[in-house]
């Protein structure tokens, strides 16, 4: 595929917001947000060609090393949300990406998730490199969405400002 081809950002996921993802406040519970965006990490691992079939073959898998959910906007029961995806940078080990979760038809954006997901070799359970025709779909990938601007909140730590004594 040519890079141009490439969308930027990914659109793969869809869902709606289910009942028993609701929460006492009457809004979706922050460990679902989690979940929805795992669904969105699924579909992103499937379309960069990391599928079931190719980890089966290889003895590899993926692990999420670190992660960081912002909540922007609340959703509740049926809401519908789609889901964005793009690479932020990569080598052959490893992938950090982003996650954008909106609201489908009212079109704010809800959350977001960024993530740093490992390339796990299973004999030894330790970081191993990609198949080199995986690392070089996930390249062209990366390189595209590099043409995008940074997302606002890209390495956000978190944390309070010490009150003044």
């Amino acid at each position: 595929m040519n890079t141009d081809n490439i969308p930027a950002p990914l659109a793969l996921h869809e869902e709606t917001v289910r009942p028993e993802w609701i929460d006492y406040n009457g809004h979706m519970n922050v460990a679902f947000y989690v979940l929805a965006f795992d669904h969105a990490t699924d579909a992103m691992l499937e379309f960069l060609e990391l599928t079931h079939d190719y980890k089966t073959k290889a003895n590899t898998t993926t692990f999420v090393a670190d992660m960081n959910v912002t909540y922007v906007q609340e959703v509740h029961e049926g809401d519908p949300l789609r889901f964005t995806t793009r690479i932020l940078s990569c080598d052959e080990k490893r992938i950090h990406f982003w996650h954008e979760m909106y609201h489908a038809t009212e079109g704010y954006l809800a959350a977001t998730n960024e993530l740093l997901s490992l390339h796990i070799d299973l004999t030894n359970r330790r970081v191993g490199p990609m198949a080199p025709e995986i690392a070089e779909w996930v390249r062209k990938i990366c390189d595209r969405h590099s043409t995008l601007p940074e997302p606002s909140g890209v390495g956000r730590l978190i944390g309070m400002k010490r009150p003044s004594v």
